[in-house]
């Protein structure tokens, strides 16, 4: 450990007590060269879901997340993990990271930690490890620190001399003969904060335990055995006796040894390999947020200008006029007036034929009429196409849409799907989701809809797509992506968009960069039910389209893409003929007037 070269600590806690303490201590160990990443650890009983975890990762995210921003921790990516045995993620992470440093809030040698024994922790982390139990360390003190000596001294002083504060460090060297070894001879000379030795041969524990009366805490270096060692290291069985007999903070020490971590240890698991339906509970646990997360709009303005990036909002609209004007002002007053968070909104009209473009452009915002927008390649009706074509014209790297019919309008409906993009950096997609009570005329019905999400989309997600069988409304209207993704995946032109956008994003990026939000309430207008199944009829063929790219088996062209609606009216009973089939277009990225714009609004 070096003050004067970058120094990156994860932090690892599993608790949510004293979190305050537990970053300054991190702050502290990584010192002005260094920053500090932290990782959360929700365990979850072998014989239980990982699904349960949600709310705890929640209550882990809203409680580590203030000190985060206190303390500018915010250019990193703040996780939590909920697994039977989460330190793996851990483990495959501390590479990847660069981490020199694992400081994980322990629960001593007896018990596991994220699923792992002290000694599994202490031979899979291939870096430098501190593990901290007990309370009352951050209290100002003196430490006793119990070193044999070898490369555990300078690791060991530098964390005894971050735990004792502006007070003292006593070593305890236990060692083969009565003389330090002459690299502790060296640290001693050199650090003015160790003001007393002692050098023992028998009697460890008694020894420490004696030497431990008025200090805070006790620092021991850790020793390391391979699994396969068939003998126990001597500090093993004092570090036991330690815990077992003293009420003080405990601090195990091991500094990284190179030659002695080229193992690996069998039973660490990839995602890659993990069972479909454990890796959905976990993303489900870790992947789903709520609004009230991000209601701090200072701390998202905040992270968006450091996260240097611009933020766009679609508005698609047809025949809205009972309704755009308060989506639109409530929205763009909260979130642009008073806070720059969106740069643009934009309104993507399909050809109303009532009031919506007339009030939208008294509210300030463009409009744009969706068969107006790259008419050299045509149009489609459709929402689908609608939002295409608005990546066109929308100029954000973080794109979001929002329908503008809902009738409770609330800027969480915007910062909600916003908030999960800029604080985690591997997400691509949010999806909203939302209890929806049923406006039917001018009465509000029980809690109900979401019927064609019932009764089509999460059946058929569950029975051949079943990585997104956690999307709670796959066919919600709210949701927000990167440019950088959304402008790589083709959009199918009507009622099936957003079903091709969650499989194409699944099948690009993978389920770990999709996550979802509570909205909370979400009251709009119920459709009719020969609209739903028009709906279902279309999302259907997209379903099919997507398992025929994937098992090369052809079934569109054998399938009838009419449908046959019943119609029941006082005065008429028919069967009427609907030619019911979305058209995919391409990535957008493929179009050469959209490349086009884009060069030239990098380049300026």
């Amino acid at each position: 450990m070096n003050s004067t070269t970058p120094y990156r600590v994860m932090l690892v806690l599993s608790d949510i007590q004293d979190v305050e303490a537990w970053v300054t201590l991190a702050l502290k160990l990584a010192a002005d060269a260094g920053d500090v990443v932290i990782r959360g650890l929700i365990t979850i009983p072998e014989s239980v879901s990982l699904s349960e975890g949600a709310v705890r990762a929640r209550q882990w995210r809203d409680t580590v997340d203030p000190y985060t921003r206190k303390y500018d921790i915010v250019e990193e990516d703040l996780r939590v993990y909920v697994d039977h045995r989460p330190m793996t993620h851990v483990f495959a992470e501390l590479s990847a990271a660069n981490v020199d440093l694992l400081l994980v809030q322990w629960n001593g040698p007896v018990d596991e930690t994220g699923g792992f024994s002290t000694e599994d922790i202490l031979q899979n982390a291939v870096c430098d490890v501190a593990l901290l139990n007990g309370s009352g360390w951050d209290a100002n003190g003196p430490v006793l620190l119990s070193l044999r000596g070898g490369p555990n001294i300078t690791l060991g002083v530098q964390l005894a001399k971050a735990l004792s504060g502006d007070s003292t460090i006593t070593l305890f060297h236990a060692a083969d003969t009565r003389f330090h070894a002459p690299d502790l001879e060296v640290v001693m000379r050199a650090e003015p904060k160790i003001t007393r030795s002692i050098t023992a041969v028998t009697g460890l524990d008694s020894g420490i335990l004696r030497e431990a009366v008025g200090h805070k805490a006790i620092v021991m270096g850790a020793g390391f055995r391979r699994p396969e060692s068939a003998h126990a290291d001597k500090s093993t069985s004092t570090l036991h006796a330690i815990y077992e007999k003293t009420q003080l903070p405990l601090m195990l020490v091991r500094a990284r040894r190179p030659e002695e971590l080229e193992f690996h240890a069998p039973y660490l698991i990839s995602s890659a390999h993990e069972d479909i339906s454990r890796h959905v509970d976990r993303w489900f646990a870790e992947n789903t947020f709520d609004s009230s997360e991000f209601a701090d709009l200072e701390a998202l303005v905040a992270l968006k200008q450091k996260r240097g990036v611009t933020i766009s909002v679609g508005l698609p609209a047809l025949n809205e006029e009972e309704t755009v004007e308060k989506v639109i002002m409530t929205l763009k007053r909260a979130l642009m007036d008073e806070l720059p968070l969106v740069d643009e909104f934009v309104l993507i009209d399909s050809n109303s034929t009532d009031n919506t473009v007339a009030i939208a452009e008294q509210c300030g915002i463009p409009v744009y009429r969706h068969p107006e927008i790259l008419p050299e390649i045509g149009m489609y009706r459709g929402k689908g196409e609608a939002l295409w074509k608005s990546l066109h014209v929308l100029k954000g790297d973080i794109v979001a849409w929002v329908d503008t019919d809902i009738t409770n309008i609330h800027p969480r409906f915007i910062y909600g799907l916003l908030g999960p993009l800029l604080k985690h950096p591997h997400l691509q997609f949010v999806k909203g989701f939302y209890q929806r009570p049923i406006k039917v005329g001018e009465k509000m019905q029980a809690y109900g809809g979401g019927r064609v999400t019932e009764l089509v989309a999460r059946p058929m997600f569950n029975l051949f797509y079943p990585e997104l069988s956690g999307i709670i409304q796959p066919l919600s209207g709210e949701y927000a992506g990167r440019r950088a993704a959304l402008e790589q995946i083709p959009f199918f032109t009507g009622y099936g968009v957003e079903t091709g956008m969650l499989l194409d994003i699944l099948e690009r990026f993978g389920l770990d960069a999709i996550a979802q939000t509570d909205l909370e309430v979400r009251v709009h207008h119920n459709q009719p039910l020969v609209s739903l199944s028009k709906m279902a009829f279309a999302i259907l063929q997209v379903f099919i389209a997507r398992m025929e790219s994937r098992s090369g088996v052809q079934l569109l062209d054998l399938a009838n893409r009419s449908m046959k609606l019943i119609i029941q009216e006082p005065d008429r009973f028919a069967l009427e003929v609907a030619e019911i089939g979305d058209v995919e277009r391409p990535p957008m990225i493929s179009v050469p007037a959209y490349q086009e714009i884009r060069r030239s609004l990098i380049g300026k």
